[in-house]
């Protein structure tokens, strides 16, 4: 480490531009922590670490999954300290569950600048207690328990979430204590999971798909390079399978039993993939695979309620493969929502639209119809049997659309399950499996965890459905016959026998050769279809 008699006036102000500019730099060049077996030791960060420090320079709002034992307080406070040192008035608040966590932190950063050479020391500790500490060039640090006013009344520059899973009634703290960033402030919320349902839980999914300010940060125990399948065996040999999920694997678990097992879901969110396309004019269109003539496709959509609490959805899969190629989430007007429904459908050759007909769904429906779509799944009133438009235009008792029912519901979710559980279908959309990790079974009915919802999980229940009730018993009715008319065969060997008696004996074939010809052609509509 550089000393004062090293440096000439010159060096020392480059030094401590060098950073000012980078707490990377000035981390692992100057800063020291307190080692609980060793003492004070140089702060030497990890790969891992430096994108965190990066993203925590770089984003206004962090929100951090993380496994034990990473070292990331040590990580923030380092953040923290080169923030309040090289940089005026800034007011940092640490929030944790219990007052004695939020201190610790405070201790760390306070450790890391009184430990700095005297020459980088640009600014001097002014006020110094226990849960927090000011220094002359403005800035400060205090720790706090939660509670209802928590933070309420100041402005601050950057708020710490310590263990926010964990921290009871956060939506409400949140709600009060927003406001005080909104000059500017920063905050980062850090967590190891605490089940779903809770402000962390839901703050890190809207993160992972951009529908709030939060940058998401996952930090799975294998990041740290001194750790290997050897340590992680040893460390969790005596924990369960739960506790390992949630202590070293970052992985949310339901405070309720899933519809979909544990297994399938961790094994679905490892599929998930960005979308190659993002589109529509509020970019929630997103697109896999683009259209291909080879394939066959199907598009399934839900119309929102109408009470903004819900999104109107479609998922347009593959009907060869059962993977999701294209999938839209949003509040959009009805209008709007069907005319994206037909464009899309034309865009991928005029596939099959199933929508499932509630009450805007109806709306939906009727412009679809108006605007001369081609290929709209209809159902026979009362149930969700399929009937070819063809035939439901002709008919009195049909209905355009798919009615989901207190009888059809269970029958479609258990055959999603069951298209899953066979790893019968691909789920690409990182937003579809946040859904199907908070829809639970609640007195024997499959829903949505309270305060989420499940229209991308019943759109794709519909089209699970749809590919085993309608295209597959249509290919298997296909198969039988054709294998009907194999049975349908001529033959126009000529019999050439002197034998009185058998069969062939100085037979004229053209009247059954006449006879077959007939029969195939009257049973030649078996191969439309």
């Amino acid at each position: 480490m550089a000393t004062a008699y090293r440096l000439t006036k010159e060096q020392i102000k480059s030094e401590i531009v060098k950073c000012a500019k980078d707490p990377i730099y000035f981390l692992n060049t100057y800063a020291r922590i307190s080692d609980t077996q060793k003492g004070p030791i140089p702060f030497r960060t990890f790969e891992f670490q430096d994108e965190v420090l990066k993203d925590m320079k770089d984003y206004r709002f962090n929100v951090v999954l993380k496994a034990r034992q990473l070292g990331l307080s040590t990580i923030v406070a380092g953040y923290i300290a080169w923030l309040m040192l090289f940089h005026r008035d800034k007011n940092v608040l640490i929030l944790a569950t219990k007052l004695l966590s939020a201190s610790n932190m405070v201790k760390k950063v306070k450790y890391i600048i009184k430990s700095l050479p005297d020459w980088l020391m640009i600014a001097d500790v002014s006020i110094d207690n226990r849960n927090s500490f000011e220094l002359t060039n403005g800035s400060q640090i205090k720790a706090s328990a939660t509670s209802g006013d928590a933070g309420r009344s100041e402005a601050l520059s950057l708020l710490v979430l310590d263990e926010a899973a964990f921290i009871e009634n956060m939506k409400e703290l949140w709600t009060g204590v927003y406001p005080t960033l909104a000059t500017g402030g920063r905050c980062i919320a850090i967590s190891t999971p605490n089940g779903v349902g809770n402000w962390f839980h839901q703050t890190y999914l809207d993160a992972e798909t951009g529908t709030n300010e939060f940058h998401p940060i996952k930090l799975h125990w294998s990041v740290h390079p001194d750790r290997d399948q050897a340590w992680f065996e040893r460390e969790t040999k005596n924990m369960s399978k739960r506790e390992i999920a949630q202590e070293y694997e970052c992985s949310f678990n339901a405070s309720g039993e899933t519809v979909i097992g544990a297994e399938e879901l961790e094994q679905i969110e490892k599929n998930c993939s960005e979308p190659k396309i993002r589109t529509y004019i509020d970019r929630n269109l997103w697109i896999w695979k683009e259209y291909n003539p080879n394939h066959s496709y199907v598009l399934v959509a839900d119309t929102a309620r109408g009470d903004g609490k819900d999104n109107s959805v479609f998922h347009l899969l593959n009907l060869d493969t059962m993977e999701i190629v294209a999938e839209y989430q949003g509040k959009i007007t009805t209008e709007d929502f069907a005319e994206l429904v037909v464009n899309t459908g034309k865009e991928y050759g005029n596939c099959m639209v199933v929508v499932e007909n509630n009450n805007l769904g109806f709306s939906v429906l009727e412009k679809i119809v108006d605007k001369g779509y081609p290929n709209v799944y209809f159902s026979t009133k009362g149930s969700a049997e399929f009937v070819d438009q063809v035939t439901a235009e002709g008919t009195t008792n049909t209905v355009p659309g798919f009615t989901t029912s207190h009888k059809s519901r269970p029958l479609i979710v258990a055959k999603m399950e069951e298209f899953i559980r066979n790893k019968s279908i691909k789920i690409n959309s990182i937003r579809t499996f946040h859904e199907l990790s908070t829809f639970i079974w609640t007195f024997g009915r499959p829903q949505a965890m309270q305060g989420y919802n499940d229209d991308l999980v019943m759109s794709l229940a519909i089209a699970c459905w749809v590919k085993d009730t309608v295209f597959q018993t249509n290919q298997r009715e296909l198969e039988y016959k054709k294998a009907m008319l194999t049975g349908f065969t001529k033959s126009n060997t000529m019999f050439d026998t002197k034998i009185p008696g058998m069969q062939g004996y100085n037979r004229d074939l053209s009247v059954s050769i006449q006879k077959a010809k007939q029969e195939y052609e009257q049973y030649f509509w078996i191969y439309k279809g």
